[in-house]
């Protein structure tokens, strides 16, 4: 989206810029001149591309690492203000504490707290490693961290692969199976034919944390054209379970590499990397046979907001139950810094 100055003020600002230009006989470096304000609490945070192993893809997130002297409703602000579909606050206590019961993180949305996320999840493990901020001061990279979330424990367990990149994978808490829905009430919710909807699985509500109703689609076409009728999802997710979405995926991904390509929308936008989704449909693939007890599938999403995310998921079978639900795969830190308030 290109914004556009009204001439006077456009005027203005090209005569003040080449003033500054004359005056300091060339191109003015601000950089150095720059001085932050005295006094306030200051906050250190780092930006982590999540579920990327390249900068400016992925899910974007912001990870503050000491949020003891916020307020919930100072957290809540502080994630409106990243414009980021969530921030994460790390609450840090003793070492023998986190050792036994896990980091203390809590997960914001510009809406409020959530008890769980995926991406948020993976890449607030993946910060704290990189700081090694869990082993009392030690410069050993933990090869597990565990994260304590309103859900309850989320372990992170890292592997390094053949070029020095670090692998994450979360286990996530034993599914639940919900709702199902109906197939021509959904495709109304988004202005499709029910024939576009793929039948390796029932339209169903799982959630691994969050609950996701889990929509198929037969074609690449149907998905990147996937479009919301406002009023009617609104009256639709009204009558859902708190944190409710809809997670949409085809196994036509035109890329051999890529098992299935997947779209997370909801009114008024849409997510890049929706790793809470991700262990749904894990679950899902397991429990109606689209995928083995332990296959390893890769998930891309985000390509269609130009913000590629590789997902790898895996679940295991015990009979009749589901378990041991893994969602995986690479965070890139881009940035650091510190928020005054």
């Amino acid at each position: 989206m290109e914004l556009k100055l009204s001439k006077t003020r456009r005027d203005i600002l090209i005569a003040a810029g080449a003033a500054g230009v004359a005056s300091s006989g060339g191109l003015t470096s601000y950089a150095g001149d720059m001085v932050a304000p005295a006094g306030g609490r200051r906050l250190k945070f780092v930006h982590v591309d999540v579920f990327s192993s390249q900068p400016l893809l992925g899910n974007p997130l912001d990870v503050f690492l000491d949020a003891r002297s916020l307020s919930d409703a100072e957290m809540l602000a502080i994630t409106r203000e990243t414009f980021l579909s969530e921030a994460t606050f790390v609450l840090p206590r003793d070492a023998v504490v986190e050792r036994e019961q896990g980091v203390h993180v809590r997960i914001f949305t510009p809406d409020g707290e959530v008890p769980f996320a995926g991406h948020p999840t993976l890449g607030t493990a993946t910060v704290l490693r990189n700081l090694s901020s869990i082993s009392g001061g030690s410069t050993a990279r933990p090869d597990e961290i565990t994260l304590d979330l309103k859900v309850g424990k989320v372990p992170v367990k890292f592997t390094t692969d053949s070029s020095g990149r670090t692998f994450g994978e979360m286990r996530q808490v034993q599914p639940k199976f919900g709702t199902r829905h109906d197939k021509t009430v959904v495709a109304e919710l988004h202005n499709l034919n029910s024939d576009d909807i793929a039948d390796f699985g029932p339209i169903q509500t799982v959630s691994t944390g969050l609950p996701f109703a889990i929509v198929p689609l037969k074609h690449l076409s149907s998905l990147q054209s996937l479009r919301i009728n406002e009023e009617k999802m609104n009256a639709y997710v009204a009558m859902q379970e708190p944190n409710f979405g809809f997670y949409y995926l085809t196994q036509d991904t035109a890329d051999h590499d890529v098992a299935l390509r997947a779209r997370c929308l909801f009114v008024g936008g849409e997510d890049a990397a929706t790793g809470s989704a991700a262990g749904c449909v894990a679950a899902w693939l397991v429990r109606y046979g689209a995928a083995a007890p332990d296959q390893s599938v890769h998930i891309r999403q985000g390509v269609e907001m130009k913000r590629a995310s590789d997902i790898f998921v895996r679940a295991s079978r015990d009979g009749q139950n589901i378990t041991n639900i893994r969602v995986g795969g690479y965070s890139t830190q881009t940035m650091q810094g510190e928020l005054i308030l």
